[in-house]
């Protein structure tokens, strides 16, 4: 049962994913491969099974990635002049079928390169849909994901892995991210004790999943942008959480927050911000609800734990 809620879940997130840019001109429109030069292939392999290309579109005034059959990892590196030597992997979000790359993974990198963190977009596998975007853009609105049994998020003993378990290849492209970086931390000057994650949507069940996977790519830090707040099993040593959610988000109608709840219980640094409008993915549009502020609040929470140097007084 909590595999085929999972399955729904991630279905929907696909077909919401820009919902926060309804304004702009929704409609599909196949586009040429970007030119990705800064790409560094992350050699996980191919999705097994995976025999439709990696291909590209617009949508919502930004583009997105389907197909992604190879992961990769694009660094977008500060001003040595201002670099503080912390680093964030960010997780685009789009269901596990598309990636929002633009809206939620270079718009968000370039913004923390600015604040002098190094900042890494990461591309990874996603799940198969139809070679055809008509086809793609045609299939049936997925059903909604089934409200959770009262009780279920605080008695279900099954671990966030377990349940996340048909998200294994992405949660391998993760790791690997954080290897490369890791690995590579002197060219990039990065301290290997400070590298986090931000993740947005179905980016956000790929970074929880990534921060209780294993102390070999636990990040430092972890953001929860606009994704599940069902609770989970903490560790002592889980890393600082911010999360920012909109209430009238449709895929999220949070009144539980069992993972704000599960990270204080455990008694590890949580940052909630609950937006009364903004819908879901939001990202980095421009709107006129005060969702958009939620990246200068990741950024003033950066600042506190002492990843963006403080503005001079």
């Amino acid at each position: 049962m909590a595999m085929n809620r999972l399955a729904l879940l991630c279905a929907a997130l696909a077909l919401f994913t820009g919902t926060a840019a309804r304004a702009q001109d929704d409609r599909m429109r196949a586009i040429a491969t970007p030119d990705q030069p800064a790409a560094i292939p992350l050699d996980t392999g191919q999705l097994p099974g995976a025999e439709v290309p990696e291909s590209w579109h617009s949508q919502y005034g930004s583009v997105f990635a389907r197909n992604v059959r190879e992961a990769t990892l694009t660094p977008f590196l500060p001003d040595p002049a201002i670099a503080t030597g912390s680093a964030v992997i960010v997780a685009p979000g789009g269901g596990f079928r598309t990636l929002s790359m633009e809206n939620e993974g270079w718009q968000v990198a370039e913004a923390l390169a600015r604040r002098g963190v190094a900042a890494f977009v990461l591309k990874y596998r996603l799940n198969q849909t139809p070679a055809s975007l008509e086809a793609f853009a045609s299939a049936p609105p997925p059903a909604p994901p089934p409200p959770p049994q009262p009780g279920e998020a605080q008695t279900d003993p099954r671990s966030y892995q377990s349940r996340l378990g048909n998200i294994a290849p992405m949660i391998a492209d993760a790791r690997a991210a954080f290897a490369l970086v890791r690995a590579n931390s002197d060219k990039w000057n990065v301290d290997p004790a400070k590298i986090g994650m931000v993740g947005f949507s179905a980016g956000v069940m790929l970074t929880i999943g990534t921060a209780l996977a294993g102390v070999d790519a636990r990040p430092a830090f972890i953001g929860d942008i606009y994704g599940p707040l069902g609770a989970v099993e903490v560790p002592a040593d889980a890393p600082p959480l911010f999360v920012a959610l909109a209430a009238d988000d449709p895929l999220f109608p949070e009144t539980d927050f069992g993972l704000i709840r599960a990270w204080r219980a455990a008694g590890r640094p949580v940052e909630f911000h609950y937006y009364e409008q903004g819908g879901h993915g939001f990202g980095m549009y421009d709107k006129d609800t005060t969702s958009t502020g939620w990246f200068e609040a990741f950024a003033a929470w950066l600042t506190m734990h002492g990843h963006i140097k403080p503005a001079s007084r």
